[in-house]
């Protein structure tokens, strides 16, 4: 038996996103419910976000946003040979989404999962992409965090619906002579996995804000400290910190707390609201879009949300 060559490294080649067309105002919300744009916006941070239509599914939005990043390296289907696609927002449990996604792409028999690691399933995925590489055992993956998160909110319920939103973020991940991506910090706080829970498929979603507001503020900077130190890199050194857009307090809380003093901080909750495991990818793809980081650049990817769960790692800007 001949093991497959190491790899050195792995990394991120490039990143992809989409959006549903459809904006869905704090105003709008206020027509329906009640609430209004201050309450909101003093709460969760959000003025806006996205949400898809009922033609338009999880599967649909990973495509395209997998398409684009596949594009943004000149990546072939050829050149794929494992599909992971992170969602928990999936109509259907069979078939999984990331072998829909595949053909619909052209990638002819990749390896294909899909992972539910909720809001902190794309830095799941991200990792388990890395190993794979590093191991031999792909040579290039797409990772996808696709999330239709209208579908599974009450929409009379405002401590849920003024929140969650829908979108999709890709990366392709292939090898690399230095390492790309750092190791992965990952974990579970099961004792709490009441906190965020859809009871069965004829529920919505249910959400203790103060218990995971105050897991987050208190329990998730350690875990981000932690990713930079098994990275070999100070805080100061980011050019970018990219937590899951919770809430734009947490996303604040844990960035003082993290002290990365010259890092650009994602705030893409605030035009797009809690996109669940896009979250990630969508936030660093419309960052890289603007202008706002650099290619080459260092960024800390923090996930964090249902299950309890929570994986981040330190990753060079393609």
């Amino acid at each position: 038996m001949k093991i497959p060559d190491i790899v050195p490294g792995a990394k991120v080649l490039a990143l992809g996103h989409y959006q549903p067309a459809n904006v869905v105002t704090n105003d709008d919300l206020a027509k329906t419910m009640e609430t209004n744009d201050e309450w909101i916006q003093s709460r969760v941070g959000i003025k806006e976000r996205r949400v898809a239509p009922a033609g338009e599914s999880v599967e649909d939005m990973a495509t395209i946003a997998g398409g684009k990043a596949m594009a943004a390296c000149g990546m072939s289907p050829d050149d794929i040979d494992l599909v992971i696609v992170a969602s928990c927002t999936l109509e259907t449990q069979i078939p999984n989404a990331s072998a829909v996604v595949a053909h619909r792409l052209g990638i002819n028999a990749p390896g294909a999962f899909d992972v539910n690691a909720a809001c902190a399933g794309f830095c799941y995925a991200l990792g388990t992409a890395s190993a794979a590489v590093r191991a031999g055992s792909a040579k290039n993956v797409l990772v996808i965090g696709s999330e239709k998160l209208s579908q599974w909110v009450d929409w009379t319920d405002r401590s849920t619906a003024v929140i969650f939103a829908d979108g999709a973020g890709a990366a392709v991940v292939g090898p690399s002579d230095t390492p790309g991506i750092g190791p992965v910090v990952w974990g579970s706080a099961g004792d709490k996995s009441d906190a965020i829970i859809i009871k069965d498929r004829n529920d919505s979603l249910h959400q203790e804000g103060q218990t995971v507001f105050r897991w987050a503020t208190t329990a998730l900077h350690p875990v981000a400290i932690e990713a930079c130190r098994r990275a070999g890199v100070e805080p100061s050194e980011l050019a970018a910190f990219v937590p899951h857009q919770a809430n734009l307090r947490i996303v604040e809380s844990i960035a003082r707390k993290l002290g990365a003093d010259n890092a650009v901080i994602a705030r893409d909750i605030v035009l797009a609201g809690n996109t669940s495991a896009a979250s990630i990818p969508l936030a660093l793809s419309r960052m890289l879009e603007r202008g706002e980081v650099q290619s080459g650049g260092l960024a800390l990817v923090l996930g964090f949300g249902a299950g309890l769960t929570y994986a981040g790692q330190v990753i060079e800007i393609p």
